[in-house]
């Protein structure tokens, strides 16, 4: 039997050689990924393009996925360098990476990302409209949009980021709101002045149906942009947000009504006690769709440390439904990041992804933890350092400071407890002056 996209396959019956994957990895029965890949709670984008592709699922029952930004700008435009990011992203087990390339050879930056990556890509057309034309803003037409739309799909692209939300009436509202920050979304404030400075309706809301037209030819999976999300704890879960969040599950219909595979992105900016309400208000008012969050970051006063404002909201969003995180890094808000920023932000996101795993009793990821704690109780270093996220640092962490004696380190020394009472145990003396 033929099918267009993975979504009208699971909603034939067929469990497709992705789904079959996805459900290796999770450790589920694949007929349980197509009766979700069917109701949309779960999505795999897969492009028909993307060769190289090793498929991931996102969404309900399923473990927390991360993301990676990265690509070529008017300011830093290195393909080599954001190469060498994508090679980290891959070493460091990102699922996916969006590139944001806005300036410069865009589309040989993309193909090469789609033949060496393995993990799902992601793009945000919109940005690379502005270069790709070398037009400006007000003058690149609806057909122009659509027709960078359709080479990244064409490309082997697996998820588009739209700001389809981001309508007239919405465009509004943002006007009328005490809103300190604005529009912080860089897709969304350019769909935001492409309408004022045409008098024109978001042509992405407008000719939704020409979007889904293109998505359904190459399956792909549309992540539909929060245009409106919070940049600042004080404009979070403000009516601007709510409404475009509102107007994302319609679309959100629309496009399964064609068997086109969403995700929806959330904020933002928020406290912390805001962050389990936002994800329940997603999953309530997007009909369950996979929801994809960047931070969300917990504070705005902590410049250089937003991989770690970063973490602690996603920990928390992730554990209360979130299914995909956005890495944030140490540069956000202040540069382009570099490679050393690049491992701090994905490592952050790794823990907050896997600490929510835990919280969420995803099968297996507690094991994890468990074996971890079986090579500290055996004094087994090796086994650490192999089980250890980031085994480079922790491996230069000890041999920075070797303790005298081989069973310790130096912060306890002959003192340690787990050492100590592995001693006590097997009925060994313990001595501690000599």
């Amino acid at each position: 039997m033929e099918y267009t996209t993975q979504m009208d396959a699971a909603r034939k019956g067929i469990v497709t050689r992705q789904m079959k994957l996805v459900a290796g990895k999770e450790k589920m029965d694949p007929e349980k990924i197509r009766r979700l890949v069917a109701e949309g709670k779960v999505i795999i984008p897969a492009n028909k393009n993307h060769v190289s592709l090793d498929p991931e699922g996102v969404g309900e029952g399923l473990r927390t996925k991360i993301n990676v930004n990265l690509g070529i700008s008017k300011d830093c435009c290195n393909i080599d360098l954001e190469m060498e990011k994508v090679r980290l992203a891959l070493e460091l087990k990102a699922e996916a990476i969006m590139d944001l390339s806005c300036y410069g050879k865009t589309r040989e930056f993309r193909t090469k990302l789609v033949q060496m990556s393995p993990a799902m890509i992601g793009t945000v057309p919109i940005y690379d409209a502005v270069g790709f034309y070398d037009k400006n803003l007000k003058d690149i037409t609806v057909d122009e949009i659509f027709e960078v739309v359709e080479k990244h799909c064409e490309d082997g692209v697996d998820f588009l980021t739209i700001h389809a939300g981001l309508n007239r009436v919405a465009a509004e509202k943002i006007r009328k709101m005490n809103r300190i920050t604005n529009v912080v979304s860089r897709g969304g404030s350019l769909m935001f002045a492409w309408m004022q400075l045409n008098d024109r309706e978001n042509p992405f809301y407008e000719y939704y149906d020409r979007l889904l037209d293109i998505c359904e030819k190459y399956d792909v999976s549309l992540s539909l942009g929060d245009g409106c999300r919070p940049g600042c704890l004080h404009d979070a879960t403000d009516a601007c947000q709510v409404e475009e969040l509102i107007t994302l599950g319609e679309l959100t219909k629309l496009a399964w009504n064609r068997n086109i595979q969403v995700m929806i992105e959330g904020p933002g900016h928020m406290s912390i006690n805001e962050i389990a309400g936002n994800m329940m208000m997603e999953k309530r008012l997007c009909h369950g769709a996979p929801f994809y969050v960047l931070g969300p970051l917990v504070t705005d006063v902590a410049p250089g440390y937003d991989h770690i404002t970063s973490a602690i909201g996603g920990a928390i969003a992730a554990a209360s439904g979130a299914d995909f995180l956005c890495y944030v890094t140490p540069a956000e808000h202040l540069r382009l990041p570099d490679l050393g920023d690049m491992k701090e932000g994905i490592i952050a996101a790794r823990i907050a992804a896997h600490a929510a795993d835990i919280a969420k009793g995803i099968p297996g990821a507690r094991d994890w933890d468990d074996n971890m704690s079986r090579a500290r109780a055996a004094l087994d270093w090796k086994e650490m350092f192999r089980l250890a996220m980031d085994p480079e640092k922790a491996i230069a962490y000890r041999e920075s400071s070797m303790p005298e004696h081989e069973d310790s380190c130096t912060m306890c020394g002959k003192m340690c407890a787990v050492r100590n009472m592995n001693r006590a145990l097997s009925g060994k003396d313990i001595q501690l002056n000599d």
